[in-house]
């Protein structure tokens, strides 16, 4: 798969928004291996006051939160997904998003782009940031 460039993403206004407003943060693909990026940018989410929900294939808990296998799982509302899998996988979790209907936030971290993925989450309604870290971007605006 080639590289691409984000052609749709949020400026560093949106993402100040994004910041205030987002409560609840649905992390796809968090591992439970502390040494994991995933592991560390939830940890540090989670110390700054969002609930986070664990999308993962294994365990029951991690960082004492309860563990769902996929998006659609979650019986509560999820204002954002913070993406941690590979980009063609996007299109899958951007079906997901518009399937439950309460996703504010489409965001695919650092060095993961999809364009088609991002176009459809957009088209939907949701602001869009692609190859950030949600943790790098929180403490640069604080």
């Amino acid at each position: 798969m080639e590289c691409e460039f984000p052609a749709i993403n949020s400026n560093e206004q949106e993402i100040k928004e994004i910041f205030d407003s987002v409560k609840t943060i649905a992390v796809i693909g968090l591992s439970p291996d502390d040494s994991k990026a995933s592991h560390r940018v939830a940890a540090y989410l989670q110390q700054q006051g969002f609930k986070i929900v664990p999308i993962y294939p294994k365990e029951d808990t991690i960082l004492g939160e309860k563990v769902y296998r996929s998006l659609l799982e979650v019986p509560f509302e999820v204002d954002m997904v913070d993406i941690f899998r590979k980009p063609k996988e996007l299109n899958n979790v951007a079906d997901d998003c518009i399937k439950r209907g309460d996703v504010k936030v489409f965001w695919a971290q650092k060095e993961i782009v999809n364009n088609e993925a991002a176009a459809k989450a957009k088209e939907h309604g949701m602001r869009v940031v692609q190859n950030k870290c949600t943790m790098v971007e929180h403490r640069t605006l604080r």
